[in-house]
């Protein structure tokens, strides 16, 4: 990034800053006494995958961990320790494991070419996806669907771990948290629901609302809505 893209994005978040406090004078005073988020959000690091603005909602409604291509790792300490405090200090209700389409951690992974350095040992879950589904990868021809297929398949991988991890495993148990996978479609903007997790797809019993500051999401079936308040 360099010097004037630094300056304009200063520039850009004191006027942010400044509607946001014209709009809502409470806003920023009530955000820094404490945060409720229902939401965690784990996800790719790529920058068009920014989940509060994609989830049409606000700051201090998502908790997030963001790695190269969403990858869940039970030995990753990182990780580990944002679903531990989410879970059970946060008592988030929801979460959401997301990956994209044109995912580069996704190529990466379905090239046979070294990418270099930590990168080529961070995405080895994801080299171990493709070799287990490999007739399955191979028979898609395109390249595009290729991608977004290991990006499904991926996702369904870190939703079995999630389900594994004790603190998840003790919420859901005691609290009903729910665990969803998803896929974002960089194309259209959409989410969709890969119907994987604590429910299966269509197995939801009544709608599920998570509210934040100026919208809320709507959880029905395998469907999500966003509706503004």
């Amino acid at each position: 990034m360099d010097q004037d893209t630094f300056v304009y994005a200063l520039s850009s978040n004191n006027a942010w800053a400044g509607y946001k406090a014209h709009q809502n004078p409470s806003f920023f005073p009530k955000l820094a006494s404490g945060q409720a988020p229902q939401i965690l959000w784990l996800g790719c690091s790529d920058s068009r995958c920014p989940e509060t603005t994609i989830l049409g909602l606000q700051p201090g409604d998502v908790f997030v961990h963001r790695n190269i291509a969403n990858i869940i790792s039970g030995t990753d300490i990182n990780t580990s320790a944002v679903i531990e405090y989410a879970v059970a200090h946060l008592k988030v209700k929801h979460v959401i494991l997301c990956g994209h389409s044109a995912c580069g951690g996704a190529a990466a992974a379905l090239s046979d070419s070294r990418v270099g350095g930590v990168l080529d040992t961070w995405l080895t879950p994801l080299k171990a996806v493709r070799y287990a589904h490999a007739d399955e990868l191979a028979a898609i021809k395109d390249d595009k669907a290729r991608a977004v297929r290991i990006a499904e398949l991926n996702v369904k991988a870190g939703v079995t771990v999630l389900l594994s991890n004790a603190v998840v495993q003790e919420a859901i148990r005691d609290r009903g948290l729910e665990v969803h996978g998803c896929l974002f479609d960089i194309g259209s903007g959409r989410i969709r629901d890969l119907g994987v997790g604590t429910k299966a797809r269509g197995a939801r019993g009544g709608d599920e609302i998570v509210r934040g500051k100026h919208g809320q999401l709507v959880f029905s079936g395998s469907n999500v809505s966003m509706a503004i308040r």
